[in-house]
């Protein structure tokens, strides 16, 4: 094997690596396969009903399970920061559930600036329910940057979609 084939395939190893997903292949992560964000639509089953102010499909549907940011911006507006007050009080009324805090970014920019800026938009969320009593042991952070778009195109439509940071709740809370 010469030079260029081992260089490739460290390559290719680093670029698999890259695309590592913590919520696949269940555990304490799992997102019942809906991909990234959670279920769009009303879903029954493992997140259970919606109607159910104890349910995962209550959170996210009647909650609401993500905030959204502005261009290049990390800082909680006064509908992401009535949302995250939201999600606190059922975070602290159902201790029993964990949480992975997505951060995500539009299309323009870098991969790096864009990841780097999903990690600040995940962490500002997780320091704002933090403060309203929702325990750090309970909540992990990611940042996808640009890599997960809700919706892909060009436009500030969809820039404004994607420029996000979403709550995935997570049944079986280990200790």
């Amino acid at each position: 094997m010469n030079l260029m084939t081992k260089a490739l395939l460290v390559v290719a190893a680093l670029a698999l690596a890259a695309c590592n997903n913590p919520r696949a292949g269940g555990g304490q992560w799992d997102d019942g396969g809906f991909g990234a964000g959670g279920a769009d639509g009303i879903q029954t089953g493992a997140l259970g009903d919606p109607n159910d102010p104890r349910s995962i499909a209550h959170f996210q549907q009647r909650v609401g399970d993500r905030v959204f940011f502005e261009t290049d911006q990390s800082t909680l507006n006064d509908e992401a920061r009535r949302t995250l007050a939201a999600q606190a009080r059922w975070l602290n009324e159902n201790r029993q559930f964990a949480i992975l805090i997505e951060g995500h970014a539009d299309e323009r920019g870098t991969r790096e600036y864009n990841v780097a800026l999903g990690a600040r938009r995940a962490n500002a969320v997780m320091q704002y329910l933090a403060s309203q009593g929702v325990s750090s042991s309970r909540m992990r952070t990611v940042s996808y940057g640009k890599e997960r778009p809700v919706e892909a195109c060009p436009e500030p439509r969809c820039w404004n979609l994607n420029r996000r940071a979403v709550t995935v709740v997570s049944t079986g809370l280990t200790s």
